[in-house]
C-alpha cells in the first residue's frame, strides 16, 4: 500500500492491526522521508536504526504470533532529544553531554512509550538544555519550521513539532516550563498538550544534568504532542492512565466557554483574527462566549511567575555568576518595571530569599484560588500562545536584548512568554490545537485552558472545536 505518512497515529496503528503494512515497512518509510525532508529542516538530529530495526523485526514476529503489543502496537516515532533513551542518551545540545555513552536508563516517559510498543528510532532537537522558545544548540545546530525554513518551530520542543508537521513521526512526547510544548504547536500547527502539573513525570529528563537525580521542578511538566485530538488523547492515556476523569461535554453548545482579553499583554492582528474566527465558528456551531479572564491584573500574573520561573532555570549557574546577581541587585530595583521580563526583573527573581519566595509561593495561591473560582463558571478558557505566528530565526544576541516584529512595531522578544505564563504558573492544563494561518501561510493555534485537574475535559473540547475547524494546509516540503 501506499503510505500516508501524514495520517494519524490511531489510522497507522491500524494499518499495523490490520496487517497492511508491518513495523518494519512503516520503520523504513519514515527512515526514507528523513532522508528526503530533514536536511532542510534539522529536526531529527540523532538516531539508532540499528535498535529499531532489530525492535521492529521482533514487534512484527511477535504480533504474527498473536501476542498484545500494547496500545501503540510496534509503531515507529522519534522523541524530544530532552529525554533518555537506552541507546539514544539525552544531548539537549550541550556540548559536554555530546560524547555520552549509548547505555542510559530510560527516562519515565520512554518505559510507559515502549511498554505501550513504541519504537524510538530517533531523537529531535532543542535549543541548549531547553533554555529558549525557538530551537538551536552548538552540537546540532537550528531548526527550520517546515511551512517556511527561515522562520523557527518554535522551542523547545520545536524538533518534535517540526518532526510531527513533516510527516516524520505520527507522535512526540514534549517538555513545558515557559511554553515549550505550547510555542512550537503553535507555530508549527500540530496540537500539544500541556497537563495539569504534576500529571506524568520528569524523571529522566535533561535538564538538570543526567548524573542529577532530584525532583520534577514547580511548573515543569512533560506532555504530548500530535497531529489530532484523538492521538493526543491516545498518548495521553498511556502517560497518564490514572488521570482525573470528569464529565465530558459532547456538544460545542453545551460548553461554558470564555475568551481573554488582556490589553496589557501584545496582541498581534493575525493571533487576534485568529481569536475571532474560532469565536465565530462556535457561534456558528451554536455555543456562546463570554469576555472573561480568571486573573485581573496580567503584570501581577507576569510578576509572580517570573519569581517562580527564575530561580529554577538559574539554579544551575556558576556560583560567580550568582555572586554577580547578588551584588547587581541593587542597581536592578531601580531599573526593574512591574509586569517585564527584563534583565532587572531577571536578576531580582534570581535572587531571592527563602522567605521571598514563600511569599511568592502564597502569591501564587491567590492566583490558584482565583482561577478555581473562575472555573466553576467555565468550562474552558480561549487564549492566544504567543502575540504572532512563528518569528524569523533570531538568536545571534541574549534573549533580553532581542525584538520581534508585532504588526510593523518593534516589541521585546519576551513578550512572547506573556501568555503561557496563567497555566504554567497556575498548573492549569492547556491544549493547543491550530485555527488558521496567516496572510503569508504561518498556522496560528490557540490555547484551551481548564481548571487544575481536568485535562481530559479540555482535550473533549479540543476535540469539538477542531472538528469544527477547517483543517489548516499541510507544509509543502517536496
Amino acid at each position: 500500500m501506499t503510505l500516508d505518512l501524514n495520517a494519524s497515529a490511531t489510522e497507522q496503528i491500524n494499518w499495523l492491526a490490520t496487517g497492511q503494512v508491518t513495523s518494519e515497512e512503516l520503520l523504513e518509510a519514515y527512515i526514507a522521508r528523513a532522508e528526503k525532508v530533514n536536511p532542510a529542516l534539522n529536526t531529527i538530529v540523532s538516531q539508532n536504526l540499528e535498535m529499531a530495526r532489530h525492535m521492529a523485526k521482533d514487534f512484527d514476529q511477535r504480533r504474527a504470533s498473536g501476542e498484545n503489543l500494547g496500545p501503540l502496537n510496534g509503531l515507529p516515532m522519534t522523541l524530544k532529544d530532552s529525554y533518555d533513551v537506552d541507546g539514544l542518551p539525552a544531548v539537549c545540545g550541550e556540548p559536554a553531554l555530546a560524547d555520552r555513552p549509548p547505555e542510559a536508563t530510560d527516562a519515565f516517559v520512554v518505559e510507559k512509550l515502549k511498554a505501550a510498543g513504541a519504537i524510538i528510532w530517533g531523537k529531535t532537537n532543542t535549543p541548549h538544555l531547553t533554555g529558549d522558545i525557538q530551537t538551536y544548540n552548538a552540537v546540532y545546530g537550528t531548526t527550520n519550521n517546515p511551512y517556511d525554513t527561515a522562520r523557527t518551530p518554535g522551542g523547545s520542543s520545536g524538533g518534535a513539532a517540526a518532526a510531527l508537521a513533516a510527516g516524520l513521526t505520527p507522535l512526540e512526547v514534549g517538555s513545558d516550563i515557559g511554553g515549550s510544548l505550547r510555542t512550537p504547536a503553535h507555530n508549527c500547527g500540530v496540537m500539544a498538550l500541556k497537563p495539569t502539573y504534576g500529571t506524568i513525570s520528569l524523571k529522566g529528563h535533561v535538564p538538570p544534568m543526567p548524573w542529577i537525580d532530584v525532583p520534577d521542578p514547580d511548573l515543569a511538566v512533560a506532555g504530548p504532542m500530535a497531529r489530532t485530538v484523538d492521538d493526543l488523547n491516545l498518548l495521553f492515556s498511556i502517560l497518564a492512565p490514572d488521570a482525573p476523569h470528569e464529565t465530558i461535554p459532547t456538544a460545542i453548545p453545551s460548553c461554558r466557554i470564555a475568551v481573554w482579553r488582556e490589553n496589557k499583554f501584545e496582541l498581534g492582528s493575525e493571533v487576534a483574527g485568529a481569536m475571532d474566527h474560532l469565536i465565530k465558528v462556535i457561534k456558528d456551531s451554536g455555543g456562546r462566549v463570554k469576555s472573561d479572564r480568571p486573573v485581573k491584573d496580567g503584570d501581577h500574573l507576569i510578576d509572580v511567575y517570573q519569581r517562580l520561573l527564575i530561580p529554577i532555570v538559574t539554579a544551575g549557574l556558576p556560583a560567580a555568576t550568582k555572586f554577580l546577581f547578588k551584588c547587581l541587585r541593587p542597581f536592578a530595583k531601580l531599573f526593574a518595571k512591574k509586569g517585564q521580563m527584563a534583565f532587572s526583573n531577571t536578576i531580582l527573581s534570581a535572587t531571592q530569599t527563602k522567605e521571598q519566595i514563600s511569599q511568592t509561593k502564597q502569591e501564587r495561591s491567590k492566583l490558584k484560588a482565583a482561577c478555581d473560582r473562575f472555573f466553576e463558571n467555565y468550562d474552558v478558557l480561549i487564549s492566544p500562545v504567543t502575540s504572532v505566528p512563528a518569528i524569523l530565526h533570531n538568536n545571534e544576541i541574549t534573549m533580553e536584548r532581542r525584538k520581534i516584529d508585532i504588526d510593523g512595531q518593534p516589541a521585546s522578544y519576551m513578550t512572547l512568554y506573556q501568555w503561557i505564563s496563567l497555566a504554567t504558573a497556575c498548573h492549569l492544563p492547556s491544549v493547543v490545537i491550530p485555527i488558521k494561518q496567516s496572510a503569508g501561510g504561518m498556522p496560528i493555534g490557540l490555547q484551551l485552558i481548564g481548571r487544575e485537574g481536568s485535562d481530559r475535559k479540555i482535550l473533549a473540547i479540543a476535540r469539538l472545536f477542531a472538528n469544527a475547524l477547517a483543517p489548516i494546509d499541510q507544509p509543502q516540503l517536496g
